[in-house]
């Protein structure tokens, strides 16, 4: 027989043997173990001191075995004990990520040549280097505890004109029960994983008190451990939907284990093979169906238990009340006040009152309200207007500004008839035309030549403007320019009619004469 290394129960079976009477040969001959092999067991049997009326325990059995099979550790060679030698050395040095082959280098630059297979032995055997680290099974949560989010490439599909789409599927796997959902997108946007989510809510009938997900833009803007920063548009709809966001740790997937084995999966049974082409409504039917008539259907690998099954029984009263309703999955950004006193924010543009010019707010926006913030201050609210357009409230210009930004007829004929009763009327008949607009800055600069002339010259000169039909402020203003000239070089204290108007005559003479036999 050739030589074999016993197991517990064969060297149970030879000491039972032997306690029945059978020699070492029989024993051979029966084919349990070998003749020599048989004597060794029995030597070591009697030396501790069994008698053929003791107790085969296993305690007894153990000790003999390991007295037969115990062997002399092997002597370390010399490249081994010197590698002991500088134990603490090489230990820091892979600490700090330095190759096995810089480490080789090292040594032999001190004198120590070692062949790198040894080395390689002793840094996996004595230091760990680059082993696997034990893991431990942690217990599934309770009903209705946890479900684990994660984004997975299916592959390609075709359009209608030819073309080759990625596809991704968003996998939501309760944690607990292992019942899982599956959304395809063509993204991975907030939007998408909202979207997503929701129609896993509804999928369950219900929301989990917890979602674990890996670091994701669409979810996660800063990845830590111990303290991550929130997407803030994700983190008000698990806000709206009453669940916890816990991130996984970068790179450590067994934080989600549960749907990170998941997207093989799912590529493998439910893509693979299949001719989708890129109507997101049947890939989204497809997927639903299977995951309640085949992933749910089946016995788990792990539960060997049926998911759905276990869902229906023990997890679903457990769920926080499903969704009825779509989230308007809000936009944060940021926007400087420009000096117009308007920001600008998805191609809109949006007044900010005076006090704010110059500062960067930060914006939220959905698809009715555009709410702006300086800190924790909200310091305006607009309802959403189309691009191109611009939502502009009065209130946030200074004072007297408005008519002028929002170009007010009304505004301008009421500040000039603040004025007085022929600038008014002036600049009534100067705004009355088709295109009021095109006369605005005349109409400006006539407000400023009150301020420049005075009310009263300014008053009597559109008096007389007036009664000729002359209506040009330029006109206007050279009158004054002539009556002040006049005046700076008449003798002190006289006062200086203004000049007749050039073209001025007597009314009789635009009488019309009848014709003779009228």
């Amino acid at each position: 027989m050739s030589y074999r290394e016993l197991t517990m129960i064969d060297v149970k079976e030879v000491l039972r043997r032997w306690q029945a009477g059978q020699s070492a040969r029989r024993i051979a001959r029966e084919d349990v173990a070998g003749r020599a092999t048989a004597g060794r067991y029995i030597e070591a049997a009697q030396q501790l001191g069994l008698t053929q009326q003791s107790e085969l325990s296993e305690e007894v059995v153990r000790q003999v075995a390991e007295r037969v099979q115990a062997r002399p550790a092997p002597a370390a060679s010399e490249a081994r004990q010197e590698l002991v030698r500088h134990h603490d050395r090489i230990e820091a040095w892979l600490r700090d990520d330095l190759t096995l082959v810089r480490v080789q280098e090292l040594l032999v630059r001190d004198g120590v040549t070692v062949p790198y297979t040894t080395l390689r032995r002793y840094a996996h055997a004595d230091l760990r280097w680059r082993e696997r680290a034990p893991s431990v099974r942690i217990d599934d949560p309770p009903p209705g505890e946890e479900a684990q989010v994660d984004f997975g490439l299916m592959g390609y599909v075709t359009t209608a004109q030819g073309q080759r789409r990625k596809l991704h599927v968003l996998i939501v796997t309760l944690s607990m029960s292992r019942y899982q959902f599956v959304y395809p997108s063509f993204v991975q946007t907030v939007e998408a994983l909202c979207d997503g989510l929701d129609a896993a809510w509804r999928f369950f009938g219900g929301v989990t008190k917890r979602v674990v997900l890996d670091n994701m833009s669409a979810a996660v803007l800063r990845a830590d451990a111990q303290s991550p920063q929130l997407n803030p548009s994700f983190a008000e709809y698990a806000q709206a939907r009453g669940f916890f966001v816990d991130p996984a740790r970068v790179r450590r997937p067994q934080d989600k284990a549960r749907v990170e084995n998941q997207v093989p999966y799912v590529r493998e049974r439910w893509f693979a093979g299949e001719s989708f082409g890129d109507d997101l409504d049947v890939l989204r039917a497809s997927a639903a169906q299977w995951c309640r008539e085949v992933a749910g259907a089946r016995v788990h690998g792990t539960t060997r238990l049926v998911p759905r099954e276990v869902f229906e029984e023990q997890e679903r009263a457990h769920l926080l009340p499903a969704p009825t309703a779509r989230f308007d999955v809000p936009r944060w950004t940021t926007a400087k006040v420009h000096p117009d006193h308007h920001v600008s924010i998805a191609r809109s543009l949006y007044s900010v009152p005076t006090a704010y010019l110059g500062r960067t707010l930060r914006v939220r926006v959905d698809r009715t309200v555009v709410r702006m913030y300086l800190g924790q201050q909200l310091v305006k609210t607009h309802a959403r207007v189309a691009p191109g357009k611009r939502s502009t409230d009065p209130a946030d210009y200074p004072v007297g500004a408005a008519p002028y930004a929002r170009r007010s007829i009304e505004g301008l004929v009421a500040r000039a008839r603040e004025l007085g009763e022929h600038v008014g009327i002036y600049a009534e008949r100067l705004l009355e035309g088709p295109l009021p607009w095109t006369k605005m800055r005349q109409a400006y600069a006539l407000l400023r030549l009150c301020d420049r002339y005075g009310v009263e010259r300014v008053q009597a000169v559109c008096a007389r403007a007036i009664a000729f039909d002359v209506i040009d402020v330029p006109r206007v203003e050279r009158m004054l320019k002539a009556a002040r000239s006049a005046e700076d070089a008449a003798p002190s204290g006289r006062v200086v009619p203004l000049p007749p108007s050039r073209f001025a005559r007597d009314p009789a003479s635009f009488a019309t004469r009848r014709k003779v036999g009228e």
